[in-house]
């Protein structure tokens, strides 16, 4: 778009004096002549602009069924509801208000403190740099000719050297379909509390789209968090995609990179709607590249749960625990059990 064109649709739009969000989608279709073949282009450049919505489809799937990833920018946009249905608004807007739900902060719960309280136990691993250890595995060279100079070359002691440990990334992908409404609410405030405790951590939404809400967690106050991360996702409490969603989130180069070397806890229930080969897939990528994968479903509250399943089946061979995700407690023993059972 020239500098001109740019002019141009800012003055067309005052002379319009739209009323919607609608119009002004309309007045750009209008102004920049957008081809039919295009208007995929100018729709995900506007809601990106206009909505505050980054969309990455993922490769290879250009159908109905594509699930899309979606990673919300925190401006707040109000947004007109039109009278008339349009190609964008009911889309785009609808469907937000349609699976929008407040979350509300709750009091802290003692699963919560202690994921606050015991965050030195997360996973760590071994960094390539390196820090002087009296029982180190490898001599400091340099510093122990720098002492044995300092007394005119009388060696009196062998310096040596470690490796540092860092603490490994941690990626919590969780379900918020249906299914899984139930407890919701309190897996997304345990995110929260993860995402503060944690070094590094990633947190994803998966249903009928992917959603990264990261950013949203960042706010130390949990209110204000939750609150970011209700605006964040549109696909609350509806159908489950969970093969396409994560199948979604590993197309996205700059998202399956969270995964190389990561602790990975997907909670979910595993209830895929159609075939399950997709999630299978998905997990069997995922866990080429992780360092360790935790699938928390609330069916395993019985510890004499068996999945049943294809699904579940299914991703057996790819995880390396099927655990109870029922409550917060359980969770949160998990996430900082995972270095013991490494």
């Amino acid at each position: 778009m020239s500098p001109s064109q740019t002019l141009d649709f800012i003055e067309g739009v005052g002379v319009l004096g739209p009323r919607t969000i609608i119009d002004v989608y309309r007045a750009g279709r209008a102004l920049f002549a957008i081809p039919v073949e295009r208007k995929l282009e100018y729709d995900a450049l506007f809601r990106a602009i206009f909505l505050g919505q980054t969309v990455v489809p993922p490769s290879g799937d250009k159908g109905d069924n594509a699930v899309e990833a979606y990673e919300p920018s925190l401006a707040t946009i109000e947004i007109e509801a039109p009278n008339d249905r349009s190609e964008v608004g009911a889309e785009a807007v609808s469907a937000e208000r349609i699976s929008h739900r407040n979350l509300t902060r709750s009091a802290s719960s003692a699963a919560i403190d202690r994921m606050m309280r015991e965050a030195s136990a997360l996973p760590r691993r071994l960094s390539y740099r390196r820090t002087g250890a009296k029982h180190g595995n490898r001599l400091d060279l340099r510093r122990s000719l720098r002492e044995a100079a300092r007394r005119d070359g009388d060696v009196a002691r062998l310096f040596r050297t470690r490796r540092k440990t860092r603490q490994r990334r941690l990626l919590m992908l969780i379900d918020v379909s249906g299914s899984m409404k139930d407890g919701t609410d309190e897996r997304l405030r345990i995110a929260h509390a993860v995402v503060q405790a944690a070094d590094r951590a990633e947190v994803f939404t998966i249903g009928t789209r992917l959603t990264r809400i990261t950013a949203a967690m960042q706010p130390a106050d949990a209110g204000l968090a939750l609150a970011r991360v209700a605006e964040a996702i549109a696909d609350f409490d509806g159908g489950t995609r969970i093969g396409e969603a994560l199948q979604a989130y590993l197309a996205i180069p700059r998202y399956a990179v969270f995964t190389r070397g990561a602790a990975v806890v997907l909670m979910s229930d595993g209830l895929e709607r159609g075939s399950p080969d997709a999630m299978i897939e998905a997990v069997r990528k995922l866990s080429r590249g992780a360092w360790r994968i935790e699938w928390l479903t609330p069916l395993a509250i019985d510890p004499s749960f068996k999945p049943e399943t294809a699904g579940l089946k299914g991703i057996l061979p790819y995880i390396d625990r099927l655990g109870d995700g029922a409550t917060s407690a359980s969770i949160v023993d998990h996430i900082l059990s995972m270095a013991r059972r490494s």
